[in-house]
């Protein structure tokens, strides 16, 4: 299964860059290719310092690294396309290459740096990583300078597509508050439902007001200083907020290795911490949530986002132990872990996206937070279900959560020969 993972990334790669999978994804994403990255790094050094050099093409000049880079402009299997993105109306946009106007969650600093600890002292890494530092933190004061306008800390995404977790019930009372006028809605036709089946994606309804949020970048040039004034969706996201953390964290100490300045990082993370704490946490579901800057309110649902905050490490022990009780209640219950979203809700939906199936990738993260936490025990149950999955149900996007319904199952759910699936396969079999 190694060798199967192995090539299935290879089988992804383009020119110098790796599609998360071909036609339902024929472009190189953000966050994709971090993970990505952290699979090459098992078996190629090489390819993995080049899929990051090749996503920092289509950073911004603000900082902001988009989660599309459109490499080619032949592809015809996706939309939105570069077309419809228009990222040239902001001027810091690349001008040989177009991107997509929103960014993802910021995971390329401790990506990197769990490639750094493969591979310690290896001067070609070390080069690269003089390289790659500075644009990695520039992406970060990208998130504090235009998305966090009240200074706090905290930043804020206004587009769903930001979080990763695009159709998660978090998003869904914000959604749909949204008084859509079909003028501010240009005609569109949707090509993913085409290469995967419609009932693991989102819905129509959610997908005209992803587009509507998506004119609003557009309306403001894609300036978040401006689009925070008028947009009817501002979260401040745990799982985003949690990863810039753990970001910091890991640039804090290769900063250090190869004689970078920290003050600033520090100075952010200071602020961060103390303040995620504070406000993040929801007593009623004993986890973390995110934040509706809108309605200055916590999203009281318990999901992924939440329960991975804990890999940076911000929860105290008490809070730590609360979030992995629910874990283990789920356990319990006969769920394989980790599902995408609370199996007790009434809007869990095990195959629909980001609305209950689980991300190997996510599995990555939590395991991380448990094992930091001394939970091993359950960090090993989720490792081993992750493994079980993909080595029974192929390296699919995600997968059934019920274990009595997926030892029915042949396959998983959503696209096939899924890059940063076979990327965190490596992972947990070299972990």
């Amino acid at each position: 299964m190694i060798t199967t993972a192995t090539n299935t990334i290879l089988g992804n790669r383009k020119n110098g860059f790796t599609i998360p999978t071909a036609k339902l994804y024929p472009f190189q994403w953000n966050w994709d290719s971090a993970f990505i990255a952290s699979g090459y790094s098992y078996f190629n050094l090489d390819f993995a310092i080049q899929e990051f050099k090749t996503l920092m093409k289509g950073q911004w000049e603000n900082g902001m690294i988009p989660h599309i880079i459109f490499h080619s402009e032949n592809e015809k299997t996706y939309f939105p396309n570069f077309d419809f993105w228009k990222s040239d109306v902001n001027s810091g946009s690349p001008k040989d290459l177009a991107t997509s106007g929103i960014s993802q969650p910021p995971v390329h600093g401790f990506l990197l740096e769990r490639i750094y600890l493969q591979h310690p002292n290896n001067p070609k890494l070390l080069d690269f990583i003089k390289w790659i530092f500075p644009k990695i933190v520039n992406s970060h004061r990208f998130f504090y300078k235009y998305r966090d306008p009240n200074h706090e800390g905290l930043f804020f995404l206004y587009h769903p597509w930001e979080s990763g977790r695009d159709n998660s019930p978090i998003w869904d009372e914000l959604l749909e508050n949204i008084e859509l006028d079909p003028s501010q809605i240009p005609a569109y036709t949707r090509l993913d439902t085409l290469h995967a089946d419609p009932s693991e994606r989102p819905t129509d309804d959610q997908y005209d007001r992803f587009v509507y949020l998506l004119e609003l970048g557009k309306k403001y040039k894609y300036d978040g200083q401006e689009i925070a004034k008028e947009s009817p969706l501002k979260v401040q996201d745990s799982l985003m907020n949690a990863v810039l953390i753990r970001s910091n964290q890991s640039l804090i100490r290769l900063g250090k290795i190869i004689g970078e300045d920290v003050a600033e990082l520090e100075e952010w993370n200071q602020q961060s911490v103390k303040l995620f704490n504070q406000k993040l946490w929801n007593d009623k579901i004993d986890c973390f949530a995110s934040y509706d800057m809108v309605n200055e309110k916590l999203i009281g649902i318990r999901e992924i986002g939440g329960w991975a905050s804990l890999c940076a490490g911000i929860a105290n022990q008490e809070q730590a132990e609360k979030t992995t009780s629910y874990l283990q209640k789920l356990q319990n219950n006969n769920f394989l872990l980790c599902p995408s979203f609370d199996p007790f809700h009434a809007k869990f939906d095990p195959k629909r996206y980001w609305r209950g199936p689980i991300w190997p990738h996510m599995n990555t993260l939590l395991f991380d937070g448990l094992i930091h936490y001394g939970f091993n025990e359950l960090a090993n149950k989720v490792k081993e279900d992750t493994i079980y999955l993909i080595e029974n149900k192929g390296f699919y996007e995600y997968f059934e959560p019920r274990k009595s319904i997926s030892e029915k199952l042949e396959r998983g759910y959503g696209g096939n020969h899924f890059s940063w699936t076979a990327s965190s396969y490596l992972t947990f079999k070299n972990i």
